[in-house]
């Protein structure tokens, strides 16, 4: 975690705006609301948008594969020392079948061994785009040698959005969500 405390307190429900209370209020239809929901609140309206996008990116509507779309964001969220991140996506990446070996070779990236090629070429790419914010042509032609081109194109929205994401985990100092424990690799950034 980057701050030990929020820059941004999570909005509590006894100090809800009705906009707060609009957008929190579906969330909250599935379990308690996040972290990062409750601080995202403080501006509703961004939160409502961002929520759309996220939901494309966290659907059936994205080409790239529920694993393999885990794989990409557990890597952002690593290179971003986004431990807010790293936590929730590794439960959803066990959900996706991501094993516990692939989520530790996570941190390695591409070089480390035992990737299939797809997965290789998922993990270079996206060091790339968090990296230098461009693939270059190798690395494409790479991806396009494993996956369709609207699944390319939305590898690079995944890695937009959860770049995105880290960054406003991070600065807004969103602190983990209650049952939440920080990887160890992740500690003291």
């Amino acid at each position: 975690m980057r701050l030990a405390r929020p820059r941004l307190a999570p909005a509590a429900d006894s100090a809800l705006t009705p906009d707060q209370k609009r957008v929190l209020e579906p969330l909250g239809q599935r379990g308690p609301v996040l972290n990062i929901f409750r601080t995202m609140a403080r501006a509703p309206e961004a939160l409502t948008a961002f929520l759309a996008w996220g939901s494309y990116i966290l659907s059936r509507r994205n080409a790239l594969p529920e694993r393999e779309r885990e794989l990409v964001i557990l890597r952002v969220g690593f290179l971003c020392k986004a431990g807010y991140e790293w936590g929730q996506h590794v439960v959803i990446g066990r959900r996706a079948g991501l094993t516990e070996a692939e989520i530790a070779r996570i941190k390695q990236g591409a070089a480390a061994p035992g990737w299939s090629p797809a997965d290789r070429a998922l993990l270079a790419a996206t060091d790339q785009l968090v990296g230098d914010h461009f693939v270059q042509d190798a690395a494409w032609a790479e991806l396009n040698s494993h996956f369709d081109e609207k699944a390319c194109m939305d590898f690079v929205y995944t890695v937009g959005q959860y770049t995105q994401v880290s960054m406003v985990l991070n600065t807004f100092g969103v602190q983990l969500d209650e049952g939440m424990v920080l990887d160890e690799d992740l500690k003291g950034f």
